[in-house]
């Protein structure tokens, strides 16, 4: 099987502008969803290059109330020092992403646990997924966990995405989400109630990943700076890669 890379990765939002330098990616339908509202390099820009792209996505997000702009560049290399004191003169968050593969029966065996529950969303359990995900998506604001109802709905419609739910003792207490592929199964939005983890609830879910996807290598992409990352290596995924972002959020609507 190929390499897997930062192009195998689920991507939410339509290609609006393509030249030999970017890609801009945009998602009408949830316009401060910061991952589906950004640019793409394809190689390294110079700093005017750079400079001169900040300029048109800032105009393009300006002229749709967007407050911030997103930049990722390209996998496994790093801006230079040039850029790098630009960014961070010009107040942006920088950070990067690291990814990891592992075939399922590499995974750790995890045991079974009377206490959680883990189950595929069906219209069965749908409301209670979505409340969930309502209750998780409420750290970045009501209005973007409000719009996210909208795209948890389109998502249990598609039927290359699996939502999948747990239960800490009959109460919701986590979710993740699969987005497969042929030869692929790509865990996104993992997440745990904050007052339910160290629970074994995380590990749970990820061991029903392992088991639906038997045949398949599963995939993921971590915070470079997070902690899941370790646990992530601890339970034999094996590092594929990183990938530099940025992105700047604007207080007020000025150009």
């Amino acid at each position: 099987m190929k390499k897997i890379t930062f192009e195998d990765i689920y991507t939410i939002g339509n290609i609006v502008f393509e030249n030999t330098l970017y890609k801009h990616i945009h998602y009408p339908e949830m316009l401060n969803r910061y991952d589906s509202n950004f640019i793409q390099f394809k190689h390294l820009p110079t700093l005017d290059e750079f400079k001169d792209t900040e300029d048109y996505l800032r105009e393009f997000h300006f002229r749709r109330n967007q407050r911030h702009v997103k930049f990722y560049f390209p996998e496994s290399e790093k801006p230079d020092e040039n850029e790098m004191n630009y960014l961070k003169k010009q107040g942006y968050e920088v950070g990067y992403l690291e990814l990891y593969t592992i075939q399922p029966n590499q995974f750790p065996r995890v045991e079974n646990s009377s206490d959680i529950l883990i189950q595929p969303v069906t219209v069965d359990n749908f409301e209670a997924y979505l409340k969930l995900r309502f209750e998780q998506d409420l750290e970045f604001g009501k209005n973007f966990a409000t719009q996210k109802i909208d795209l948890n709905k389109r998502q249990f419609n598609n039927p290359a995405i699996m939502q999948i739910i747990a239960s800490y003792k009959g109460k919701p207490a986590g979710a993740v989400d699969v987005i497969m592929t042929e030869k692929t199964a790509e865990i996104d939005s993992l997440d745990v109630n904050e007052f339910l983890r160290k629970k074994g609830i995380g590990s749970r879910l990820q061991y029903f990943v392992m088991k639906k996807f038997w045949d398949k290598t599963v995939l993921l992409v971590a915070d470079g700076e997070d902690t899941p990352r370790e646990m992530y290596q601890k339970q034999n995924y094996q590092y594929g890669g990183f990938k530099y972002e940025v992105q700047k959020i604007y207080k007020e609507q000025a150009l």
